[in-house]
């Protein structure tokens, strides 16, 4: 169906694809998999038309092609469902389901009837049930991402290539993503699937290639590749999980007091009366499902998001009213789910979003000591592992993982007594996932409180000291010690 041949890529001098060579077969689901910073989004991006390959040569159909951008490859057949969905939030579902090929009427106007007709008609075949004359931005992140798969498959694509199409989704929703990869395989049309969470592979894709450092290191059939061997292909030796050094000084508040106090957090049809406490040293799970107020309930403890009622405290220290300027001198840092909007500043240099929100404590009489920056920018790029060309590279180039890093990062280097991480795992690879979890124990162990927002419930056993679960913007369960189990949370995620 489609194939590369020697693809050559760099960026600033720096080589993003090595001479890969990459082929899909019609009718197959093939997995492309490797670590942050390997080159899977470059080669999708040359393989959709977004990158021309400096060298190297793409045939499609069995016919050398060059697609001058995304339009070519698009009417050729070749749909892509991105990590972050291109599409228009403030438009409605079906005109983004149908933009650029709605139905007409005889004076060439839009038929909108027959507009949110065939719209419902392409979410019914996907499994998908909403309804299509709402703005598109008032569905949560997982059904934007299901929408524009079914966007990408009803265009008749006969290639979909889809880039971490599941790091958004709920459980309920990833069935529906799977059975929509289903049916593109029963109808003869190929998919590439694109994705860090191996669980997936095993269960839809046929056949793997494994990407390290721009090169291709492995291609074959996934039946008989146990997840191990999976993981040390993609790492070049024995999966090994390495700890950073100690990054997080001695806690500065008592052992039996609470870093921080919210109570009574509410925020109509949002958040109804949330109340939570994090101790020195504590990793605090939220658990909940798509719309139960996780990242509302952070959002507004970081001052992100104003509240009808209640109060958070720090150190026992309250703000009379808070906002994120007070959080961020309480001692709070948040690594918002969105890194891409909310979080990183891709414009700017890596140096300069690590330093962006130490630059305050960084200066004298206004005036920055670039010195100091630089000493504190190249400690946490050592230490977290952060890849980049050098610290001057545009943050906005790196891998989703090492963009993760960055803003973990930058609110370190605020030595904070707080962290808020919503869905810091989400879109990372095996190795980067396990070091990262790796580092949560030991700024617990130093003293910080921590809260850890997942949509993954074994990360939630794996990781935290207690949880609490979310369901509508109010507290459903508080499981504490041994009663953090799955199947306990998943009783509470039900109302139980």
């Amino acid at each position: 169906m489609l194939q590369a041949a020697g693809v050559l890529k760099t960026f600033q001098g720096a080589v993003a694809l090595d001479h890969v060579t990459f082929s899909v077969r019609p009718g197959e689901v093939h997995a492309l998999i490797g670590g942050n910073g390997a080159g899977k989004t470059t080669l999708v991006k040359v393989l959709s038309g977004v990158y021309q390959p400096d060298a190297g040569q793409l045939r499609y159909l069995g016919e050398p092609v060059r697609f001058a951008g995304p339009a070519e490859a698009r009417a050729a057949g070749i749909a892509t469902v991105h990590q972050e969905t291109n599409l228009v939030p403030t438009m409605s579902v079906a005109r983004n389901l149908l933009l650029g090929r709605e139905p007409r009427g005889r004076l060439g106007l839009i038929d909108f009837a027959a507009v949110h007709e065939r719209a419902e008609a392409i979410l019914a075949a996907y499994g998908l049930r909403t309804d299509v004359r709402r703005p598109l931005g008032s569905l949560g992140e997982g059904a934007r991402q299901l929408v524009a798969l079914a966007r990408a498959a009803s265009a008749d694509a006969r290639l979909v290539i889809m880039d971490e199409p599941a790091a958004a989704l709920d459980p309920a929703e990833l069935e529906t993503l799977f059975g929509a990869v289903a049916r593109l395989r029963e109808e003869g049309r190929s998919v590439v699937y694109v994705t860090h969470r191996l669980e997936e592979l095993y269960g839809i894709c046929d056949r793997v290639t494994v990407l390290r450092d721009g090169r291709v290191v492995h291609t074959g059939p996934l039946a008989g590749l146990d997840r191990l061997r999976l993981v040390s292909l993609m790492l070049g030796r024995p999966f090994q999980p390495s700890r950073p050094e100690p990054i997080a000084g001695e806690p500065d508040v008592p052992a039996d007091q609470p870093v921080l106090e919210a109570k009574g957090l509410t925020r109509h049809h949002v958040l109804d009366g949330v109340s939570l406490q994090l101790r020195a040293g504590e990793v605090v799970g939220l658990g909940g499902l798509m719309g139960a107020g996780r990242s509302e309930t952070a959002r507004a403890i970081a001052g992100a998001l104003p509240v009808d009622a209640g109060q958070v405290t720090v150190a026992g220290a309250a703000a009379r009213k808070w906002s994120i300027r007070d959080a961020v001198r309480a001692g709070i840092g948040l690594v918002p789910e969105n890194r891409k909007t909310e979080g990183i500043v891709p414009t700017l240099s890596v140096r300069d979003n690590i330093a962006l929100a130490a630059l305050p404590r960084l200066s004298r009489a206004g005036i920055v000591s670039d010195a100091r920056i630089d000493g504190i920018v190249t400690t946490f790029i050592q230490r977290l592992g952060i890849k980049a060309v050098s610290p001057h590279q545009p943050a906005g180039e790196l891998s989703g993982g090492n963009q993760q890093k960055v803003l973990l990062a930058r609110w370190l280097a605020m030595h904070p007594k707080v962290l808020l991480l919503d869905e810091p795992t989400r879109g990372v690879d095996v190795a980067t996932k396990v070091e990262m979890q790796a580092l949560l124990d030991e700024l617990a162990v130093a003293g910080l409180a921590i809260m850890l927002i997942s949509s993954d419930v074994a990360e939630l056993v794996e990781n935290c000291d207690s949880v609490v679960v979310l369901r509508d913007g109010a507290i459903t369960g508080r499981l504490t010690g041994p009663e953090v189990t799955e199947d306990r949370i998943l009783a509470a995620l039900a109302g139980d």
